[in-house]
């Protein structure tokens, strides 16, 4: 049975937006780079139109293997610094080598995953995995590797007591180990060309897609 939505989620777009100020031309003028990403029923598809707004991710890529000064470090935040003091030999240009095994060749770059928030309407079905998973396999062109770390502070908020703030960052957890994410020294990782990120896609085409129209 298919499940109650607003729409048909294969009509579901994600837009893309790149933002920083427009005198930062060089290359070592945006680091992090700042990344928004919404997710809307593209507007030929039958929804209410209060309901077409699915979503929205906020991303920041950054290269792997720069040598950054306090305050450059301090805009990726502490625990992305703590990662690549583990994760990244800076005067051999490297991965370490449990990171290298699963990561394979690509450009020089990683991929913070800062917030996925899905609207109501829309939360309960898998949507933020697959939309995050979507948005992150079109992050591959520039960037190797994504990196997250929910924590219940992530969760806390006006009537979220501790004990569901943890529940919650442990749920969100759990759906990034379904798309291909897992933890190496309390941060979650994924490649970026990692399969299971395609088919993150396939329970919502296999429930959605009309039949006899796929090939």
């Amino acid at each position: 049975m298919i499940p109650d939505l607003p729409a048909n989620p294969l009509s579901i777009e994600l837009t893309l937006r790149h933002r920083r100020l427009w005198w930062h031309t060089e290359e070592q003028d945006e680091d992090p780079e700042r990344w928004d990403v919404s997710a809307d029923v593209w507007r030929l598809d039958v929804c209410p139109d209060d309901l077409r707004h699915v979503g929205d991710m906020a991303f920041a890529a950054a290269d792997l293997f720069r040598d950054r000064d306090l305050l450059e470090a301090a805009a990726l935040g502490r625990w992305v610094q703590d990662f690549l003091v583990e994760a990244v030999a800076l005067d051999e240009r490297r991965l370490h080598p449990e990171l290298g095994e699963w990561i394979g060749p690509g450009p020089e770059r990683f991929v913070i995953v800062r917030r996925v928030e899905i609207t109501p309407d829309w939360r309960g079905h898998g949507m933020g995995a697959a939309l995050l998973a979507g948005a992150l396999r079109a992050m591959s062109r520039s960037a190797r590797l994504a990196v997250c770390s929910p924590a219940p502070s992530d969760f806390a908020g006006e009537g979220v007591d501790a004990t569901g703030a943890e529940l919650d960052a442990a749920r969100a957890g759990a759906a990034l180990e379904r798309i291909g994410f897992w933890r190496w020294r309390g941060v979650y990782v994924v490649d970026l060309r990692e399969q299971a990120l395609l088919d993150a896609r396939k329970d919502l085409t296999d429930r959605w897609w009309p039949d006899g129209d796929r090939t």
